[in-house]
């Protein structure tokens, strides 16, 4: 009896083709994983270093030791009212603000597939804006309260936007022009109101509307960390929808995305935390609009810009107001000098846009 030996076939040159692109495609993903790991460390780094040097410098200085002892909570003869008192509660509202609008910026961009869809632009930071000048100048409310009322505002003016923009589904380009539309309504609405306020009542408003981290305190501190500490696990958790989103919403849905389950989602966790960032800190102009991009240029192609674009608006937000307290003979506002960097990014865009055909 013979026995029959098979040899096996060699692999055709298109199945060899076909493992080679496979074998390539799996190391470019490898190398922007590593590549977006990497850029996400660095970013978190340079957030503890700008953090730690805000603690550490000012018109005292404090050696790295003491700032630990105050931070652990032990009395040190004069660093423990100015670092614990003064500086810490800063430097937290300022990385807790810039990740909360650094996220919710990206989440708005990414969603609706434009860089002009910030909370900055389309009107929910002037809601908030317009509620706390109604609340200081015209009612005389205290602090608590105006932050509660612009909490309200904030939410009350994305529900309008969306409910308004809403048209078999919602585009990035019709929410924008109408987001755009309200806050110019709502920007004449805080005009009017301070050119009738006293002057004790506007320089109160006008330090609200600005942007500020001056006179932090953990009352107000507190409510925004706790804001973004329940609010960010749900737009992590929503990250890969987000990501099929940008293809569109008909492709999302093939791909599984209960698209309008997820939109709403993460609408509602976005606004909440750019309105208690707000509440706490102020409009600070273009930290939404700026770290979005940011991030996408820094972390390359692929993947979820969430948390960079957070830690990048952690950073913008810490080294604006050391810049602003210290890097000139005057001091101003955070929100001043995140206003200068993020105007002229904002012109460009658009010109960018206009040259390139396309629409907002």
């Amino acid at each position: 009896m013979s026995t029959v030996v098979l040899t096996p076939r060699p692999p055709s040159v298109e199945a060899m083709e076909t493992v080679e692109a496979m074998k390539a495609v799996a190391r470019g993903r490898a190398r922007r994983a590593l590549r977006r790991r990497t850029v996400i460390l660095l970013l978190a780094v340079l957030v503890v270093a700008g953090f730690t040097l805000t603690l550490m410098a000012g018109q005292t200085y404090y050696p790295l030791d003491d700032v630990v002892r105050v931070v652990l909570g032990e009395q040190v003869p004069g660093a423990s009212f100015t670092v614990g008192r003064l500086r810490l509660p800063r430097a937290v509202l300022a990385v807790v603000a810039g990740f909360s609008f650094g996220l919710a910026g990206v989440t708005f961009q990414t969603m609706l597939r434009n860089p002009l869809a910030s909370p900055d632009v389309i009107g929910i930071s002037s809601g908030a804006s317009a509620a706390a000048a109604v609340a200081i100048v015209t009612l005389s409310l205290g602090e608590t309260q105006v932050s509660v009322i612009a909490i309200v505002a904030a939410l009350a003016v994305a529900l309008l936007v969306y409910t308004l923009a809403f048209k078999d589904g919602v585009v990035g380009t019709r929410l924008v022009l109408i987001g755009i539309g309200i806050a110019a309504m709502l920007d004449s609405v805080v005009a009017y109101v301070l050119s009738q306020a006293a002057e004790w009542d506007l320089q109160e408003a006008m330090r609200w509307l600005t942007g500020s981290l001056n006179g932090t305190t953990w009352d107000q501190t507190l409510p925004a960390a706790v804001a973004l500490a329940a609010l960010c696990p749900v737009l992590l958790s929503r990250a890969r929808n987000l990501s099929a989103m940008q293809l569109g919403d008909d492709t999302a849905s093939a791909l599984g995305v209960r698209v309008e389950r997820t939109r709403v989602t993460v609408i509602v966790a976005a606004v909440g935390l750019i309105a208690f960032a707000t509440a706490a800190a102020g409009p600070i102009a273009f930290v939404a609009f700026l770290s979005g991009p940011i991030a996408a240029r820094i972390t390359g192609p692929g993947g979820s810009p969430l948390v960079s674009a957070g830690l990048v608006g952690s950073l913008l937000v810490l080294v604006a107001d050391f810049t602003g307290q210290f890097a000139f003979d005057t001091r101003f506002p955070v929100g001043v000098v995140t206003g200068v960097l993020g105007a002229p990014y904002l012109v460009y865009l658009i010109i960018r846009t206009n040259r390139a055909g396309g629409s907002l």
